[in-house]
Formats: C-alpha cells, structure tokens, sequence
C-alpha cells in the first residue's frame, strides 16, 4: 500500500527509513506545541485551546503536503508569524485576537486563490538556481543559529560591548558550563559518532539521548508526566472565533499584507531549501508538485484560522527528517501521526527539552551546507547574491530576508554587469516588490 501510494522504490528509500524520518522531523518541532499557546495567550486566547488548534493544523496541513504532493515537509503554525500576531496586531496595534484570526482566514482563502492561478510556484520557478543552492545554505546557518541559541551555547541579545560603554544586538558565546549546552554538546557529539558509523535513525536516537542524559542534570522536566492532562483541550473558547466588521478597512489591509508576505517567502525558501538538499529539484531547479504543497500551506493556514491558531507554513524543521532520508509523503504522514498522538499524549512529548532537540538542528544545518559546492564562485554576478542569500537569513532571522536581499541583489548586479539575459522576467518585478516593501515599511 505505501509503495503504490508514495512511490517509495523510485525515490530510493524504504517504510522504515520514511517513518524515521517522519518521528525525527516531529521532534525537532514539536517545541512548538509549547511555544505557540505561550505566544497567542498573551493575547487573551485559551492557552489549551491553542494547544489543541496548534496539533490539529499541523495534522490537517501535513496531511495534505503527504497525500497531495507526496514530500518530506511538514507544516504547523509559523515561528515569527505568530509573534506579529500577538505583539503586533494584537498588544502593540491594539486589536482584538479575533480581528489578527480573521486576517490569518482571508490570508489562507487568498493562497489557496493565489495557488490554484499558479502565481506562488512561477515565484518559486523565477529564483535563479545559484540563489535555490543558496537559500538550503542559509536555512542550514539560520537552523544552527536557532539550534545553538535554544541549547544556551551561543546568545543573542543587548550586550555591553567593549570599553566605548556602548550597547548593541550582537551575537556572543553563552555560558558552556550550563547543563543545557553540556547537554547539548554532548548530543552533538555522540550524534556525529552515530553519523560517522552510517547508524541509521543517529538523529533521533541523539535526541532520546539527550533527553535521558538530561534528566540527572536538571535539563529534562519530569513534571509533565506527573500532572499533565491526556486529553486534549476544548477548542471552544476560539472555535471560529472571527471580527468581520472592519474586514474592508486600511488597518486590515496593511495587516493582511504583511502576514501575506512573510508567509509566502518563508514558505517558497524552506520549499526552495530543502528540496535543494534532499536533491528533489528537477534539472530546471523546479520543485516537484510545487502546487500541491503550496495548497498544502494555504489549506493549513485557512483551517488554522478557522479552529484558533495563527497561520500556518511549512517547517524548516523538515530538513532533519530530510537528513534521516525522508524523501516521500510517508515521511510527512508519520510526523502528522505524532502530532495526532501529541494530543493525547502530550506530557510525553513535552518533556523534551530544547537542549535534547538543539543537537538534531545543529546536525542538519551541517547536511544543508553541500548545495554550496555547486555555487559558481568565479562568477561574481552570481556568487555575491548568492552569498548575500546565505549570510542575510541567520544574521537577520528570517528566511524571508535572506530571499530579499538575494534577489534584489541579483537582479542590480546582473543588469549592471551586462548580463539582463540572465534574469527571469519575473524576477525584476520581485526585486521591485522587495524594494517597496522597505520603503514603505510593509
């Protein structure tokens, strides 16, 4: 049956190695089944009941990115989006949760239009293949930055800065002598051992690891197994919970926008990224089925929207089940099972602590560095954009950055250098896009 269905032998792998996979990618995300009612509580919102919507859309768009396009990638709420959510519109812009839920829905509704009309995919086809190579290199720093950063090994933050008194956002090493970064350099390691001796699974046996080490340090919480609830919360309390009045208003406007940007690039450059590492690209740089994963984003998000949750994308995170060999939609339909599991068994899941998963995301943005060798470095008008991509994601936070910065660069020096014929028609409309975007603050 998962032979007919995935086409496992064409893609070179096996039921075993999918599920792995599959387990692999649910445990380097499932931090956001606490992390996403922290956020959206803030706002007002039931912290259970997001909980329960967090699982659920991340089943739902999963589900459809396994069966409709048959590819590793798994989707949930989105990291940042959800942030613009609460601290933006909601805390800072002084709208209610439900207005921020009614923009998530027209967002969705507006993709699912916007992907049937093929507009999404020719955005993903006009990115020159050097940037495509580029961006699975970004996604590698920017998921070892988010990696090192959860395990306390490295720090992000306003810090003194040498003799001149002065305060800056910079990087810096973290305290290595805390249990959470031994934790996680010890996972690290033992990982990279498992990696050498061809151990297949090495990723999630050094999550399991970790979180075992863990528990003597003080890193790994059992608490949850002691009080937590096995039956998932209501969703009453944000169960299509919207505000239409103020739907054809400026405000909306400018919110929807933004949520429609951000969702769209960070999508397009995780698609982009990890098909690009799992060598899963046509000879055109084409990502296969494009169209149904991008439904798969935009069936999410509508349906998020709908049972209380913020928009959902596609995870960077599916580059770990990428590296364990996931290569079909069976790897994307072991990790809905897990989150579907994860409402039952939630205390389970949640013990994990970020230190056991770090390792696993350290790991893989090493995996997602091989595109890079085939980046034409003597060729300038390609190499600095696409240097320009890779250095942009991690030292802006943002996939969607790292997209911006590439393109618009790319278009500039290819124009300024003689070679127009190089750049896709639709490229120079983006590097338009782009550039308004900043000048107008969008």
């Amino acid at each position: 049956m998962f032979e007919k269905l995935f086409k496992l032998k064409e893609h070179n792998t096996n039921v075993r190695t999918e599920l792995m996979a599959g387990i692999t990618t649910f445990m380097t995300m499932a931090y956001i089944l606490i992390v996403n009612p922290n956020i959206l509580s803030a706002t007002g919102m039931d912290a259970g009941a997001v909980f329960t919507a967090t699982a659920l859309s991340a089943v739902v768009g999963t589900l459809v990115m396994a069966l409709a396009a048959n590819l590793p990638f798994a989707l949930a709420p989105g990291m940042g989006l959800n942030a613009f959510f609460a601290y933006t519109v909601v805390l800072k812009l002084g709208y209610s949760w439900e207005f921020a839920l009614t923009a998530v829905l027209l967002e969705g509704l507006i993709f699912i239009a916007l992907t049937f009309l093929n507009v999404r995919e020719a955005i993903i086809n006009a990115i020159p293949m050097s940037l495509k190579h580029a961006i699975s290199v970004g996604i590698g720093l920017f998921i070892t930055l988010i990696g090192l950063v959860n395990a306390g090994i490295v720090q992000t933050g306003m810090f003194h800065i040498g003799e001149d008194n002065l305060d800056g956002l910079v990087i810096q090493l973290g305290d290595i002598t805390s249990a959470n970064a031994i934790v996680a350099m010890i996972g690290i390691i033992l990982i990279g051992v498992l990696l050498s001796k061809n151990v297949k699974g090495a990723l999630l046996i050094g999550i399991i690891a970790s979180t075992l080490i863990g528990i003597p340090m003080g890193v790994t919480n059992l608490d949850a197994l002691k009080f937590g609830s096995f039956v998932p919360p209501s969703l009453s309390p944000i169960l299509f919970k919207f505000d239409f009045t103020r739907v054809f208003t400026m405000d909306m406007f400018v919110v929807l926008l933004t949520f429609l940007f951000v969702d769209m690039f960070d999508t397009v450059g995780t698609l982009v990224g990890v098909s690009s590492k799992a060598g899963l690209l046509d000879k055109e740089g084409r990502v296969p089925k494009a169209k149904q994963a991008l439904l798969a984003d935009a069936i999410g998000t509508t349906f998020g929207a709908c049972i209380g949750t913020s928009t959902v994308t596609t995870y960077v995170e599916s580059a770990s089940g990428v590296a364990e060999g996931g290569r079909t939609g069976l790897t994307a339909l072991s990790t809905a099972g897990m989150f579907f599991l994860a409402l039952f068994l939630a205390p389970l899941f949640l013990v994990v602590p970020s230190a056991a998963t770090a390792p696993a995301l350290v790991i893989v943005g090493l995996f997602m560095m091989t595109p890079i060798t085939k980046i034409d470095f003597n060729d300038f008008t390609e190499s600095l954009p696409a240097f320009l991509t890779m250095v942009m994601m991690p030292l802006s936070y943002s996939i969607a950055d790292g997209i911006i910065f590439g393109v618009v660069s790319y278009v500039c020096i290819k124009v300024l250098a003689g070679k127009r014929k190089d750049v896709p028609l639709l490229a120079y409309l983006l590097a338009i896009l782009f550039v308004l975007k900043f000048i107008f603050k969008i």
